[in-house]
């Protein structure tokens, strides 16, 4: 597809999923025009500790676009987009957070406001493609697939509801409308996600200090569908022209241990230091085996993984060294 000449929303955009793909517009096609729509970090926390917005102007240097900070839930901010015409809108602003409680505000921020995006994307006839989460799998079995969903907290249930309004308006719409359920990604750009970060970039950085990998016990029985930024900003790209919407898993379709993520990078890294094995506190609310199905997704979309463990982890390793560096250690 050529996306020259084209308008492009992303909200979130100074987020890590966000500005990747902010980048990946203005990179290949530098006469787009990209408009990044995101709360930015304020300070303001919710009530487990965590900061509201990750949103960090550090992932949005060298970006030339337009920016524009804004709250998807306050209609007046919205109003602000409503002098463009997008043509694409990729809706990557949400509540990420799987620890936060807050029922009324994650449902806000992330059915509701998407409830209004579309409203937005149907007066402009702009396609919708936004993020979903495999959060809405909760404890299902693996691998999970549409349809078989059992969200296991107030996050997985919110995205869970998101797809269930999107379908709404798929039946009555003639927009493209593509929901991508992320799995764990990993990747640049995501430091200031801070304790939500990816445990590749944590485990990263603890290697680097030179303290043993802290692991929950059995973390090589502990599966996950560990997907590389680069496969994401590629399923996003290709939801733009769908052979039909709806909503699709994005990961490897292959499960990878915590386990194998602190080997390789220590093999990476060239060290050998001891792990430490810790009770898992979260027994019962956690996902022991996340592995995506991604056949309806090649199907559909024409998305094929690319990049395995091993070889995202070799791309993202220049990155975790400059920001121990830079951000950790000085």
């Amino acid at each position: 597809m050529n996306f020259d000449g084209k308008t492009i929303l992303i909200t979130g955009g100074a987020g890590f999923i966000g500005a990747n793909l902010a980048f990946w517009f203005q990179e290949n096609f530098p006469e787009a025009k990209v408009v990044v729509f995101d709360l930015f970090r304020t300070g303001e926390t919710f009530s487990n500790g965590n900061l509201r917005s990750f949103g960090h102007y550090k992932n949005l240097k060298g970006f030339r676009g337009e920016i524009i900070a804004g709250d998807i839930t306050r209609k007046e901010d919205l109003a602000r987009l409503e002098e463009f015409s997008f043509d694409y809108i990729f809706h990557e602003a949400a509540i990420s957070d799987t620890t936060v409680s807050d029922q009324k505000i994650m449902i806000d921020t992330n059915l509701n406001a998407f409830r209004d995006l579309l409203k937005m994307a149907e007066r402009m006839g702009a396609a919708m493609i936004y993020a979903s989460s495999g959060a809405t799998y909760g404890n299902a079995p693996a691998p999970q697939t549409v349809g078989r969903e059992d969200p296991a907290n107030i996050y997985g249930f919110s995205k869970l509801a998101m797809d269930h309004l999107a379908d709404e308006w798929m039946k009555r719409s003639d927009l493209p409308i593509v929901g991508l359920r992320y799995f764990n990604v990993y990747g640049p750009r995501e430091f200031f996600k801070n304790k939500t970060a990816s445990m590749v970039l944590q485990f990263g950085h603890q290697i680097l200090s030179g303290r043993r990998p802290r692991l929950f016990e059995g973390s090589d029985r502990i599966l996950r569908d560990f997907v590389y930024i680069d496969d994401v900003v590629q399923a996003n790209v290709k939801a733009c022209d769908p052979k039909r919407s709806g909503v699709y898993n994005v990961g490897t379709g292959k499960a990878r241990s915590f386990q194998d993520i602190v080997d390789i990078l220590q093999k990476e890294l060239g060290t050998s230091l001891p792990c430490e094995y810790i009770p898992n506190p979260y027994v019962g609310q956690y996902q022991f085996f996340t592995q995506a199905d991604i056949e309806p997704t090649r199907e559909y979309l024409g998305y094929e993984p690319e990049v395995t463990l091993e070889e995202g982890i070799r791309r993202y390793l220049p990155e975790i060294v400059r920001l121990f560096e830079e951000e950790v250690s000085r």
